[in-house]
């Protein structure tokens, strides 16, 4: 595998370049290396194996990438989550900072006329990757997503910034009985993201991942005005680790959980792909033409694509990280300072760790 890694003190990150998927992410703390990221249990299988017509991004599924456009590529011909989730990215710079490493990563194909760019930054003793991708040129609208995966052995529980709706598509992602199963209702909505409404009638709480819940199951998470960074804590039962991914809402204003727990019957999926959460803070709609066209986020006064145009650069930071936890509950809150992130416990204690607080650019102006 062609992949490029970097490190700083205590934390370490590899790109696998054929796709520009992260094929590792560890993370050092209390003695122990915390590995937050999923990879698929068929990357690195002989591809004579898999299916013929797999996406090369479902082959080598593996960590976070970016989705340009988020699901289907139905303007500008290209396979799922677009041309940056299934080919090349060339190493453009790789080198230490003060107090760490900075990478630069370049997509060797263009999206819908513009190039894209990916910057990693690590920083010593940060037990967070910081990353931004940035659209140089080009024509129209692209949607975007980041896709970060996490998996757990014995479920866990989760807690996010404030929401004000949780929403389902019209389908499921896997309606057929006959090729894997779901457990929401589809479609549905609610602003009570521990009721949510369920196939089978009743309700569900979005925060308890269940290892019994055997299902392929999407939904999208509307943030609420709140003024601070968005952001997803899971923790894992098993792992004893607290995974943590930060946004800007006004850059990145949806966040979409893939419930992916042995739902899928059919080859790589094989039910095989089980305890996996993709955590997919977005500016998008389901579908490039979707997001470019009318659609209920639109209604709801939420943007779902970037304009591109030449001359023109347009750009979107995120943070993906994890800290030791013995706490099967995940934390009441994150607030952010200028170079450190409290962890709010339910018990009303709080925990700091190193954080760069001014990454995210929380209040500033972003492009339409």
């Amino acid at each position: 595998m062609d992949t490029l890694s970097i490190n700083a003190k205590g934390i370490s990150v590899s790109l696998d370049l054929a796709v520009g998927h992260i094929a590792a992410l560890e993370i050092e703390a209390d003695g122990r290396r915390l590995k937050p990221l999923h990879r698929a249990p068929w990357v690195g299988s002989p591809r004579a194996t898999l299916p013929q017509k797999l996406p090369e991004g479902t082959v080598r599924l593996s960590g976070d990438f970016l989705c340009a456009p988020f699901s289907t590529s139905d303007v500008e011909a290209a396979p799922l989550h677009g041309w940056t989730a299934n080919s090349e990215w060339d190493v453009v710079e790789s080198s230490a900072i003060a107090g760490g490493w900075r990478a630069v990563f370049r997509l060797r194909r263009k999206v819908m006329g513009a190039s894209v760019d990916k910057v990693f930054t690590l920083r010593d003793n940060h037990p967070f990757l910081y990353q931004e991708h940035i659209f140089s040129g080009g024509s129209g609208a692209i949607s975007v997503a980041h896709h970060p995966m996490t998996a757990m052995q014995d479920g866990g529980r989760l807690a996010f910034s404030p929401k004000r709706l949780a929403v389902t598509p019209e389908t499921p992602l896997e309606p057929d009985p006959a090729r894997g199963r779901f457990r929401l209702a589809y479609p549905a909505r609610a602003t009570d993201l521990t009721r949510f409404p369920l196939a089978a009638g009743g309700t569900a709480d979005l925060a308890d991942y269940r290892m019994e819940d055997r299902r392929e199951d999407f939904i999208t998470l509307v943030e609420a005005d709140h003024g601070g960074p968005g952001w997803t804590a899971l923790a894992r039962r098993a792992e004893q680790d607290l995974v943590l991914v930060l946004k800007n809402p006004a850059e990145l204003p949806v966040t979409m959980l893939w419930f992916s727990n042995g739902g899928r019957d059919y080859a790589p999926w094989s039910g095989r792909h089980v305890g996996v959460l993709g955590i997919e803070d977005g500016r998008a709609a389901v579908g490039h033409a979707a997001s470019l066209g009318d659609n209920w986020l639109k209604h709801e006064g939420v943007a779902t694509a970037f304009a591109l145009a030449e001359g023109r650069s347009v750009s979107f930071r995120h943070v993906i990280g994890a800290v030791p936890a013995a706490d099967v509950e995940p934390p009441s809150g994150l607030e952010q300072a200028t170079d450190r992130l409290r962890i709010l416990a339910q018990n009303g204690s709080a925990k700091e760790i190193p954080f760069d607080g001014d990454f995210l650019r929380i209040s500033r102006s972003v492009p339409a």
